[in-house]
């Protein structure tokens, strides 16, 4: 019952981790402006890549995200957090500066170094 648990935490946690990597994209579309592309047309498909790209991309900046926090769970944080009754803001505080940090390795790749 204990692993079914824990099982049913870290899902939780990964849909969170999701929401936050697609929100991210979503902010990330402000950032680069308004979608220009004529809905009229054979554009069309073009005008529905724009948005349908920032769901996918989103997902797997959320993947990411969540495996990293994970992880840091697993290995450090639930040692750490075994009687503190703050562990639910500590990780949700630790999944933010996950974010901030693929976040800024996404911006430094696509921006920056033109990998991506």
């Amino acid at each position: 019952m204990k692993i079914l648990k824990q099982i049913i935490i870290y899902c939780i946690w990964t849909l969170v981790a999701l929401l936050i990597g697609i929100g991210y994209m979503r902010c990330m579309q402000v950032v680069l402006g308004v979608n220009e592309i004529p809905v009229k047309g054979g554009w069309n498909l073009l005008h529905a890549f724009f948005y349908w790209g920032a769901i996918y991309v989103g997902l797997i900046i959320g993947v990411v995200i969540a495996l990293l926090f994970i992880f840091l769970d697993v290995f450090y944080l639930k040692k750490k957090l075994k009687k503190n009754m703050e562990a639910t803001i500590i990780r949700f505080l630790f999944l933010t500066l996950i974010t901030m940090f693929v976040g800024g390795v996404h911006y430094v790749l696509e921006k920056v170094i033109d990998v991506i």
